[in-house]
């Protein structure tokens, strides 16, 4: 799913969304401030982002601290959109193989479906 916004790039969404619940709403409106400052073409870098190269090229984290848990979105830097691969809870340190598998196989597809 697309979101097209007057400004900036689009929001590609491949899976996940940000809603409340289970963000708070406070979580929900940090997202989406980092998101919509993603779209403007803004470069985040650590606390908010960091860069997931496990994942593939220009793909990165956002980290939304929520009250019990820290949420992740995945998400790649297109020429032409922010494509969003995954939305979870993040409760270790280490990314779970399982999403870093998802979001290649995600990412793959829609490079496939666009081209």
């Amino acid at each position: 799913m697309v979101q097209c916004m007057d400004e900036g790039k689009p929001l590609a969404w491949l899976h996940g969304e940000v809603k409340t619940p289970p963000f708070s709403r406070e979580a929900r409106v940090e997202a989406g401030t980092l998101l919509r400052r993603l779209q403007q073409g803004e470069s985040i870098g650590l606390p908010h982002s960091r860069p997931m190269p496990s994942i593939g090229k220009r793909c990165n984290e956002l980290r939304i601290p929520d009250e019990d848990v820290t949420w992740r979105i995945i998400y790649r830097t297109d020429g032409d959109a922010i494509v969003i691969g995954e939305v979870f809870a993040k409760k270790t340190g280490k990314t779970p193989k399982k999403v870093i598998d998802t979001c290649k196989r995600r990412f793959k597809s829609y490079d496939e479906a666009v081209k």
